[in-house]
């Protein structure tokens, strides 16, 4: 039985920001944060199915695509990378790469990298706040300049990258060849409503992602059988009896825990294995106006009680975007 507040660790990016608030209180002196991986304190934590993360973009990512567990396991890598973005925010503009125009050949794929022209056949479209663009793995993608996203993914690094806009990075030609599917993305379903206050944004074989809206002043009961993840991302509420403020995530495993929601309602990703959605993850017990009063939470976001890690560039897998 757990339930822990996770730890935050920052990964240094080329393309990241300098500033990452109000979702954490990292120090950015030694350059930019492009990534902050939620994780399970402590050193002996199992390493878990899922990993989840929050990206910040001040400059284009990679073109790249990751493999599937057949092709991981053919190179020696536990698993494959399914993903899904969620969009937190964007810069009027922004865009990310989902998939090509239209059909090649391999050979075409690869003269496409050779040449650079593959950032031309990528298919760029737009992006707003609560867009959720599902990455099966095979999946062509890159993500565009001035992007604050949540990704939930397979726990896995394996990143092959076709384009890098100069960057002197190494590129993955021949992995990146084999693995990618060369033609438009797949057809995305669409959000399910499960209830007033929750919305399975996907759900794959992998994961399942939902957006919950909690009422101010509701109280539920989150139920996690399996591997679970929630992460806040507007309001505040008490988790069992510990704050929880934009940018705080917990995960849950085979236990559950009390939410009391503030005063000004919470927003909240949650996620867990697939391959369907659970309606019982998320009961309410008390509806807002019942007799609870509402916990009433500072505006400000306070740094959390955990720890926080910068990782240097040294230490970060070359096949990392």
């Amino acid at each position: 039985m757990t339930i822990e507040h996770a730890i935050v660790r920052a990964r240094p990016k080329p393309w990241g920001s300098l500033d990452l608030r109000p979702w954490s209180q990292t120090s950015t002196g030694d350059g930019p944060i492009g990534e902050l991986w939620f994780e399970r304190p402590g050193l002996a934590a199992p390493k878990t199915a899922l990993l989840l993360k929050m990206l910040f973009t001040t400059e284009p990512l990679s073109i790249q695509v990751h493999p599937d567990d057949a092709f991981a396991h053919s190179i020696g890598l536990a698993n494959g990378k399914t993903e899904a973005w969620y969009i937190v925010s964007a810069v009027p503009g922004a865009q990310v790469a989902v998939g090509l125009d239209y059909p090649r050949s391999a050979a075409e794929l690869r003269t496409a990298v050779t040449d650079g022209s593959i950032a031309d056949i990528v298919h760029w479209q737009p992006v707003h706040p609560g867009d959720v663009i599902f990455i099966p793995a095979g999946t062509i993608h890159a993500i565009g300049a001035g992007i604050v996203l949540v990704e939930i993914q397979q726990h896995s690094d394996a990143t092959f990258r076709l384009f890098d806009y100069g960057r002197g990075r190494q590129l993955h030609i021949d992995n990146a060849v084999a693995v990618a599917t060369a033609g438009p993305r797949k057809i995305q379903l669409p959000s399910e409503r499960l209830s007033g206050a929750r919305t399975v944004l996907t759900v794959n074989s992998y994961f399942a992602l939902e957006q919950t809206d909690l009422a101010p002043g509701s109280v539920w009961m989150l139920d996690a059988p399996k591997e679970t993840w929630l992460l806040a991302i507007e309001g505040h509420a008490q988790l069992g009896p510990t704050r929880l403020a934009p940018g705080d995530a917990f995960f849950l495993e085979a236990d559950h825990a009390e939410i009391e929601v503030g005063a000004n309602g919470l927003k909240a990703l949650l996620a867990y294995p697939g391959p369907k959605a659970n309606p019982a993850a998320l009961i309410e017990r008390s509806a807002a106006g019942a007799s609870r009063v509402p916990h009433a939470f500072p505006s400000a976001l306070v740094p959390p009680p955990f720890e926080t890690a910068a990782l240097k560039q040294s230490e970060t897998p070359n096949w990392l975007p």
